[in-house]
């Protein structure tokens, strides 16, 4: 059973000091907001800020509680360094982790650097919404986000109440 993707809104959320200063272009970001709109689904949010946890929270919440965005992908702040806090900000919004899909993502990254074990990203649902942490870079998002794109669909249905079987 394919699932239409054009009944899912989307926000691409970027998490950049030097983004939300102007100071760096964020090429991550635009590259999702295409993939995803090419993949079908509805573009609804796109927006850079700094690497905070307070920031990243409450614009995470608002797209889910206020704006009613779907899926969230967020790029950058997911590794070891001192300014890396998207986890930490998942962590206060999401009320169930979907550790499998965060697994999968460092599984394929693996297998092309070592260096992937320093992901810390995360995927989890928040109310009736999907958010994935990806990391900042165009390439690693892009080897990222493809590991995730033949379930997406059926995740947001799932999700959102769907009674289509896993195993079909």
């Amino acid at each position: 059973m394919d699932i239409d993707t054009g009944r899912f809104t989307f926000g691409v959320l970027t998490m950049s000091d030097k983004g939300s200063r102007g100071e760096r272009e964020d090429t991550s970001g635009p590259f999702l907001l295409r993939l995803l709109t090419e993949q079908g689904f509805q573009r609804k949010a796109y927006t850079i800020v700094p690497d905070r946890v307070e920031r990243i929270k409450e614009t995470l919440i608002a797209w889910v509680d206020e704006e009613k965005v779907d899926l969230i992908v967020t790029t950058g702040g997911t590794g070891v360094a001192p300014t890396d806090v998207t986890p930490e900000a998942m962590v206060d919004v999401i009320e169930k982790e979907i550790p499998g899909m965060a697994e999968a993502m460092r599984a394929e990254s693996l297998k092309k650097t070592p260096n992937a074990v320093l992901s810390r990203g995360k995927a989890g649902i928040r109310k009736n919404s999907l958010i994935i942490n990806l990391p900042g870079s165009e390439k690693a998002a892009k080897e990222n986000i493809a590991v995730l794109l033949p379930c997406l669909a059926h995740a947001l249905d799932k999700i959102q109440g769907g009674t289509s079987d896993c195993g079909v």
